[in-house]
């Protein structure tokens, strides 16, 4: 399959972003934790779960996606926010809990919601797929092409909502991908040993829906799986289902002991690491120069340092206001 030059350095620039971010984000997160590690302390304070290494998964299909798409996320948010679209200046304000936040700083990390670009985030393990089919459903009964796309972790295709939601999606033959990062882990359980099929998206036949598999993080295999799910949703050909399998170099959360893995195995999934792989596939296949690399490099650090200078120079809502807002 071609692919433009355009999506091409756009996936590269995206992924870059969203590499560059959570490597901030971590550092930040950090701040005021150690040496011993308080949950309660630093600029961000709560739980923190970052997607470094799971930039192909985002990237790969919301190329293909448009404003009026709708984008369901789990509690690992971040790099799907970005690819969406979602404001990074207000997104990152919103994690540090200021007033200038998508939700006033009451949101936080793990509920992240723009309506300008439809994405919303529900935090808890499989939370968006049922918001993600009601997206699609209202798309279906308004007579739009819009596609809903909800993002899950391999355990939530064990949950209960993500069975409901595609047995729905597929009588009623709604627009709706659920995209599966399979990261090997949930929290700590391998996944061999909490599921009982080797990929989840031999699960489609269940529903007589499309289902794909893309192996070893793959951000060009991911492009070509998405825009056929995507096209074949706005043509009313229905659901699919997606499994990337994919990689968390990081913990579950920040702090993660990370005692259920051999950290030699971080190092081996570095050594393949998905943005090297991309900016030495545009260089070698696609004649794209270094210099114009580093520029598009450059402009996503500028943006993701912008966006934490906004943040920290952003101010903590008042707490009289701490209720407002919060019923409608």
């Amino acid at each position: 399959m071609t692919i433009s030059v355009d999506h091409l350095t756009w996936m590269y620039e995206t992924m870059y972003k969203i590499r560059y971010y959570e490597d901030k984000m971590a550092e930040a997160y950090a701040e005021g934790k150690n040496p011993v590690f308080n949950i309660g302390a630093g600029p961000v304070p709560g739980e923190m779960h970052l997607a470094t290494g799971q930039e192909p998964a985002a990237v790969g299909i919301c190329v293909h996606l448009t404003k009026e798409d709708t984008v369901t996320s789990p509690h690992r948010p971040h790099h799907h926010a970005i690819a969406k679209g979602v404001h990074l200046n207000r997104m990152t304000a919103e994690i540090f809990g200021k007033v200038t936040g998508l939700g006033k700083g009451k949101g936080g990390h793990m509920h992240l919601f723009d309506p300008d670009v439809k994405f919303s985030c529900g935090g808890i393990v499989g939370a968006g797929i049922p918001h993600a089919l009601g997206a699609a459903l209202a798309a279906k009964k308004k007579g739009k092409d819009w596609v809903a796309v909800a993002f899950i972790g391999e355990g939530a295709a064990n949950q209960g909502a993500f069975h409901e939601s595609l047995n729905m999606a597929a009588l009623w033959n709604l627009p709706l991908i659920v995209v599966i990062e399979n990261n090997q882990y949930g929290i700590s359980v391998p996944k061999s040993a909490s599921t009982s099929v080797p990929s989840n998206d031999i699960r489609a036949a269940a529903y007589g829906i499309k289902g794909y598999y893309v192996k070893d993080n793959d951000p060009i295999e991911m492009y070509n799986v998405s825009k056929e799910a995507v096209e074949r949703a706005r043509k009313g050909e229905g659901p699919s289902i997606i499994e990337i399998e994919t990689y968390r170099y990081l913990g579950h959360f920040q702090g993660d002991p990370e005692v259920y893995r051999d950290k030699n195995e971080v190092t081996l999934l570095r050594e393949k690491d998905p943005i090297v792989r991309m900016r030495q596939l545009l260089i070698k296949e696609y004649g794209i120069e270094e210099q114009q690399l580093s520029e598009l490099e450059n402009r996503a650090k500028q943006e993701v340092e912008a966006a934490y200078q906004f943040a920290r120079e952003s101010d903590y809502p008042a707490p009289e206001d701490a209720l407002k807002d919060l019923f409608v």
